[in-house]
């Protein structure tokens, strides 16, 4: 299918409704098969990186996705957007910029362009809201996802605030990134069924995802996990500590890891840094609240004050 991006300048939802229309059945598809909404925030200079990830996570999810940037808020209100189908989209897509005093309210033009009877998710792809779900835009979505590490401020504290602020319905991409080390710990216990005594997890010195898979590991295994620094990329090494010897899952180059445990000969196992794409269409999978991370986080965050 070819693409035909249509240019609506000083516009309205309104009116990008009505392209809506008019590219589906230039398409021939009045239906789209969709079935969610997504909407991302960014800004310009990151907007192109973001749709093309949504574009992606869309061959799994059809959705009508919104980019929503959102400008300088001095000034007149003023709505531009490109409306458009096709080039890899299998739903519908709209870049909408906003100017002027509409960029604080930026939910009375996108709450018209919601799909009805659907899910709605939202992704911030740079810098999140500090309590995404009392955000004007994120209190739209069943599914809220932020991403610590994307962010250009407070990078430090960008987890600690995401946690500190959790409800239902929030997620962070820094979580979904430990996904396959989580699999491959929980198995690598199912096949040695001995205690653990003591864990540790390496990783580049600002990581929120080994944060959070600390966490996760001293909320399963009820032990203290030590956090050391590497030079990354990313998580680098967890070890798991017991009386048998230990249990190693080590991945210094972010491609290829190196599974070691007692009593076995070492064997490389495929542990490759995920990129974006991959990474919220897991997310889009699941609308539900993931409870897993919900007590991850919540202990993450009861554990902050006493070491500040």
């Amino acid at each position: 299918m070819t693409t035909r991006m249509i240019e609506l300048v000083d516009t309205n939802s309104s009116q990008i409704a009505a392209e809506f229309v008019r590219a589906r059945l230039r398409a021939g598809s009045p239906a789209m098969g969709m079935v969610m909404t997504l909407i991302i925030v960014v800004p310009e200079d990151h907007a192109e990186a973001a749709m093309d990830a949504a574009r992606q996570a869309s061959k799994e999810h059809p959705a009508r996705v919104l980019g929503v940037i959102l400008g300088d808020g001095r000034g007149a209100s003023q709505v531009n957007a490109q409306v458009g189908t096709g080039a890899g989209w299998t739903g519908e897509t709209a870049l909408i910029r906003l100017k002027g005093e509409v960029v604080r309210h930026a939910e009375s033009v996108v709450l018209p362009l919601l799909l009805p009877d659907s899910p709605v998710a939202i992704w911030w792809a740079i810098d999140a809201p500090e309590d995404p779900a009392s955000d004007p835009l994120g209190a739209l979505a069943k599914r809220r996802i932020t991403d610590a590490a994307a962010t250009t401020r407070g990078k430090t504290k960008a987890m600690e605030t995401q946690c500190a602020s959790y409800a239902p319905g929030n997620t962070d991409l820094a979580w979904t990134r430990i996904t396959p080390w989580r699999a491959l710990l929980a198995a690598a216990l199912d096949q040695h069924r001995v205690k653990v005594t003591g864990a540790s997890v390496t990783a580049e010195r600002i990581s929120p995802s080994a944060d959070l898979l600390a966490t996760w590991l001293g909320d399963r295994l009820r032990v203290d996990v030590a956090r050391t620094s590497s030079q990354g990329p990313g998580i680098t090494e967890v070890v798991l500590e017991t009386r048998a010897g230990p249990i190693r899952l080590s991945r210094p180059d972010g491609k290829l890891a190196t599974f070691s445990s007692p009593d076995q000969p070492d064997r490389p196992v495929a542990l490759k840094r995920r990129d974006l794409p991959e990474l919220l269409g897991e997310e889009l999978r699941r609308l539900d609240e993931d409870e897993v991370y919900a007590a991850t986080v919540r202990r993450l965050a009861a554990r902050r004050p006493s070491s500040a």
